[in-house]
């Protein structure tokens, strides 16, 4: 059974990759420019990540090509900087929608089944991109508060609209949230496996180094700090996968564990509102904000 409710099915299906003008940009009014730059995307982003590298090809991609293992901190830096720019870069938004795209030209393999992959394969850079939906409606069911149905359906509409921006075709992916959970169930039940990329990404002892020229004091306490945040940031990444692909990936949650995600995302639900929008939001986000009103 589905993890999400689906939507009724009356829905009136948009044209697939009808011409199209230049893809515009987002701004204030849209809910993306609210949830893209709050800080609890630091929290969310990693299960994203998580299903995307479960899918071999991107695992083998990320494993070949990525630099995650020796420079975690930049790697998550600029990821994180490009997804900022995609939401509240204005016109720079498509320059780096176009920049990606160059970027994942040159990457191609084989992966641990002995299939070829290439990152712009439309299948896989689709799937990318489609793992951002059930992330954003499970973090906002712990982390902030449950989307209506409308809201759903105007999320998973933006989500398509900045799939323009990174250059995904509209047949490459689900035209509707009632298209979208078949398509993702049949993804995690017929794809989706327990990578080693994945594993050493859920490996709560895997070793990473503090900040770059985050200075001698942390580095001193790193060894003391770098455990719990680590165990937390694999908590926060299991919690917030929708429990088939959990099950699928073979990956433990119990009573007692889904006690404790609640507990967190209260804490979180309480605190994170309290805090200045300077804090509350992410720096890109916050300055493009704050540029908004002005």
């Amino acid at each position: 059974m589905n993890a999400y409710p689906r939507h009724p099915t009356t829905a009136t299906r948009p044209a697939r990759d009808a011409p199209r003008s230049e893809p515009a940009p987002f701004g204030p009014g849209s809910m993306l420019w609210d949830l893209a730059g709050d800080v609890r995307l630091l929290l969310s982003l990693p299960a994203a990540f998580a299903l995307q590298v479960a899918h071999p090809a991107v695992g083998a991609g990320v494993d070949e090509h990525s630099v995650f293992r020796t420079d975690p901190w930049g790697r998550a830096h600029r990821s994180l900087e490009s997804l900022q720019l995609w939401i509240y870069g204005g016109e720079r938004a498509i320059e780096e929608g176009r920049r990606l795209r160059t970027v994942h030209r040159n990457i191609s393999g084989i992966d641990d089944h002995g299939r070829p992959y290439h990152a712009l394969d439309p299948a896989h850079y689709a799937w990318v991109h489609a793992t951002a939906y059930p992330v954003f409606l499970s973090s906002a069911r712990y982390l902030s508060r449950p989307l209506d149905d409308r809201e759903e359906r105007v999320l998973y509409d933006e989500l398509l609209r900045l799939g323009d921006i990174l250059g995904i075709r509209r047949r490459d992916m689900p035209a509707t949230p009632e298209e979208y959970w078949p398509y993702f169930e049949r993804m995690v039940r017929e794809e989706l496996e327990n990578t080693s990329v994945l594993r050493e990404l859920l490996d709560p002892r895997r070793p990473i180094p503090p900040p770059a020229g985050s200075g001698a004091l942390l580095g001193r306490f790193w060894p003391l700090i770098h455990p719990p945040l680590l165990r937390l940031h694999v908590f926060a990444t299991t919690g917030l996968l929708p429990p088939v692909a959990r099950d699928r990936l073979e990956l433990t949650w119990t009573a007692r564990d889904e006690r404790r995600m609640r507990r967190l995302g209260a804490v979180v639900r309480t605190v994170v509102p309290l805090l200045p929008e300077r804090l509350r939001f992410l720096p890109v986000a916050y300055a493009a904000r704050r540029a908004a009103r002005a």
